[in-house]
């Protein structure tokens, strides 16, 4: 028994050590989880501090290694084994350094900084000091990005040069003539009650300062080293295996991301049959809607006609909430458990747009001062079809990305790591699941909308041939661009942002099918072993009840559900 509780002790004391550097090396990250100890602090961004970072990992995992796994309960030696493979994830991906390429279209600290109001508090005037505080640090954090970027191009590790076109336009936006126009200086506009007037007019001239002299600059610095060193620099190739240890960098990156020891072949094959399968089932719905034509005039149809699109981004805002709240009303029929945080929906702001995915869910805070939000994008509406607002929505949204995230966040039992950190794998793969839950409650009756559902699966099964056949498999960028338009109705803007996402980020896009054909999996089984006595409520509350776990780990938990209700001890 003293055994146990020391290596209980341990683990535990651990675990806050690991929290508590991680809340420390990134403020930004410490204020999204709610701790708002660091709010007027940037992380700092050197290779030195990320070498810091990877030696701080390697201690964790060697203390972790010394713990007596055998000596803990059912519940930490969960905790343990999840921790260790977090830790081995991070260790790997450090080592690899994917950090010094940390800008693209799609995503990178130019565009998350923008956002900052949407997890910062504004309660106090600390707050408001400590957001200044931030502003000011920003060219400092701006010129450590573009070291790391500069050192990435000595060590021959640089993006390809499409996923860096019309990031010159995401820093413009940034860089305006008058800082009351920059969207960070938005919390200003309108302050609690109750400010002396002095009080606000010293806090506008300060984030005005703030912005001309930090904000401005360091968008104007990275503006300048794009395009005088950076493009020039950049790959004309595609593939991850082109970086350095690049066949070894992508393995590590399915591993990361699918939580699964799997080769590009196999993942390629699969998301062939399943390309197929689904095809199948598209062409019985394009059957139901009487077309007469080929699957690629069907398509045509789909992408031109009028019926399927809107001319004010209003009133795709609207669509989209009438499919939240019918989905809301529906989710007590699917499960026992449901998060009290609530959610919003809005649009995803205009400098972001151009370049970003058709939708993606911010998650609230995990102290509830925060709500989560599903972001829609309003741009190019003749891109954004009426058909796929359903599966769109239930994947962003509920049942999808809010309802499982709020859930783990409010998971009151679990270590601070297991609320806020997860598998790739299990958040995207239950996302996609959600997506066919729709079917059950009574959404897809539309056979168009039931086909954007189709295609959207089908999206997902084409990333695990595009992913792999262009990062892997010599794929070129515009044979993939092909394929998805040969099998999915998304538009080709939609299409072309989705395959440089890809080039972009790689092996991320391989978590979502993956994912959601192990749940499907584990639920056919459970189904089947369990017969009139699976409850789908009760299903349902066991995966997501561990929070977001490896697809092995939630393949055990399920099968010890299954086998206590059958009595098997």
């Amino acid at each position: 028994m003293e055994n146990q509780m020391m290596a209980t002790v341990q683990l535990k004391q651990l675990l806050e050590e690991d929290w508590e550097f991680r809340m420390q090396a990134n403020p930004l990250y410490a204020t999204y989880t709610g701790d708002n100890r660091y709010n007027d602090r940037l992380p700092s961004m050197t290779e030195e501090n990320f070498e810091g970072w990877l030696a701080a990992k390697t201690g964790f995992l060697k203390r972790l290694r010394t713990i007596n796994r055998d000596k803990l309960d059912h519940a930490d030696r969960l905790n343990y084994n999840i921790f260790r493979r977090l830790l081995a994830i991070e260790i790997n991906e450090l080592k690899f350094r994917f950090y010094r390429m940390p800008i693209s279209k799609t995503g990178g600290f130019h565009i998350d900084f923008p956002d900052l109001p949407r997890s910062t508090p504004f309660n106090t005037i600390q707050d408001y000091e400590n957001y200044i505080a931030r502003l000011n640090g920003f060219r400092r954090y701006a010129s450590e990005f573009i070291g790391l970027m500069c050192e990435g191009m000595r060590q021959g590790q640089v993006p390809a040069r499409v996923t860096l076109e019309g990031v010159d336009q995401i820093l413009r936006a940034q860089i305006v003539d008058d800082p009351q126009k920059n969207s960070l200086y938005l919390p200003f506009q309108e302050f609690p009650k109750g400010y002396p007037e002095t009080v606000e007019k010293r806090l506008k001239e300060a984030a005005q300062a703030a912005i001309s002299s930090s904000i401005i600059p360091g968008y104007q610095a990275v503006l300048d080293f794009l395009q005088k060193e950076y493009l020039p620099a950049a790959r004309e190739g595609i593939a991850a295996v082109e970086l350095p240890e690049g066949r070894a960098f992508y393995q590590h990156r399915i591993r990361h991301f699918t939580s699964l020891e799997l080769t590009p072949d196999e993942i390629h094959a699969t998301g062939q049959s399943e390309v197929r399968r689904i095809r199948e089932e598209m062409l019985a719905v394009i059957q139901k809607t009487g077309f007469k034509g080929s699957f690629r005039e069907f398509i045509e149809f789909l992408r031109t006609d009028p019926r399927f699109y809107v001319t004010e981004p209003a009133q795709l805002l609207k669509e989209t909430a009438l499919v939240l709240k019918r989905i809301d009303g529906e989710l007590p029929r699917l499960f026992k458990t449901l998060p009290r945080l609530s959610y919003g929906i809005r649009p995803i702001p205009d400098y972001a747009a151009p370049g970003n995915t058709a939708a993606y869910y911010f998650p609230g805070s995990g102290d509830g001062t925060r709500a989560g939000v599903y972001y829609v994008n309003t741009y190019d509406l003749k891109s954004r079809p009426l058909y796929e607002i359903e599966a769109l929505s239930l994947h962003e949204a509920v049942p999808g990305h809010h309802l499982q995230i709020a859930i783990q966040q409010e998971l009151a039992d679990l270590p601070n790591l297991r609320r806020f950190e997860g598998f790739t794998a299990f958040v995207e793969g239950w996302a996609l699941y959600a997506e066919r839950l729709g079917l059950e409650v009574g959404f897809y009756t539309d056979p168009y909308s039931d086909f954007g559902r189709l295609s959207y699966e089908m999206w997902r099964a084409c990333r695990l041939v595009v992913d792999t056949g262009m990062h892997a498999l010599g794929w070129t960028r515009q044979q993939a661009i092909d394929f998805m338009a040969d099998n999915t109705s998304s538009t080709l803007l939609n299409i072309t942002n989705e395959v440089d996402r890809y080039i972009a980020w790689p092996g991320q896009a391989l978590a979502y099918k993956l994912g959601e054909l192990k749940i499907r999996e584990l639920r056919n089984r459970a189904e089947q072993g369990l017969c009139n006595r699976f409850d789908l409520r009760e299903f349902h509350n066991v995966v997501l009840g561990s929070g977001a776990v490896p697809l092995d780990v939630l393949e055990e938990i399920v099968n010890t559900w299954v086998n206590n209700k059958k009595g098997i001890a």
